[in-house]
């Protein structure tokens, strides 16, 4: 889920619109599970020259880095933990599957967090399920960055003679 700080407004990888009337969704990002339409990463030359560099699987959560990812919070903001949407057997039994994965892979570990988010599922070209966490009461909260742009003719001034 991504909040949209111009407009204040939050889209979702669901691929559908929410269901408040007014609301709309967006795919932020799509992969078929038929690799054969797409290049595999191997196939690029500068993978193929490092290729020690590009493992095929991440065998564990990365290491503690010296820069620390954060998410800055209005002041005086409550931890947030929503109930869990209600899911069909078959959704049930998929978010078991794929958090039993996730934990034998070592990509997440168990928490006792007081923060949570629901899930849900979204339906795949290839008929998997992807599982996606709705994050719109966070993004309500969050402070956005706000970094200005610079003006296109001033990055031309730059430019001009750096060749």
């Amino acid at each position: 889920l991504q909040k949209d700080c111009k407009k204040n407004t939050t889209t979702s990888t669901s691929g559908q619109a929410d269901k408040k009337p007014g609301a709309s969704g967006r795919v932020l990002a799509s992969h078929a599970a038929n690799t054969s339409e797409f290049p595999s990463i191997h196939d690029q030359p500068i993978v193929s020259e490092f290729l020690d560099v590009f493992p095929d699987e991440l065998p564990w959560i990365p290491p503690v880095r010296e820069v620390e990812f954060n998410i800055k919070l209005i002041l005086g903001s409550e931890p947030i933990s929503k109930a869990p949407y209600l899911m069909a057997p078959i959704e049930l039994k998929e978010l078991k599957d794929q958090l039993q994965e996730l934990l034998e892979r070592g990509f997440i570990r168990p928490s006792v967090s007081p923060w949570g988010a629901p899930v849900l599922f979204v339906k795949k070209k290839d008929g998997s399920m992807r599982l996606c966490i709705d994050y719109h009461e966070l993004n309500k909260i969050t402070i956005c960055n706000r970094y200005p742009l610079p003006r296109i003719d001033d990055l031309f001034d730059q430019l001009q003679g750096a060749m």
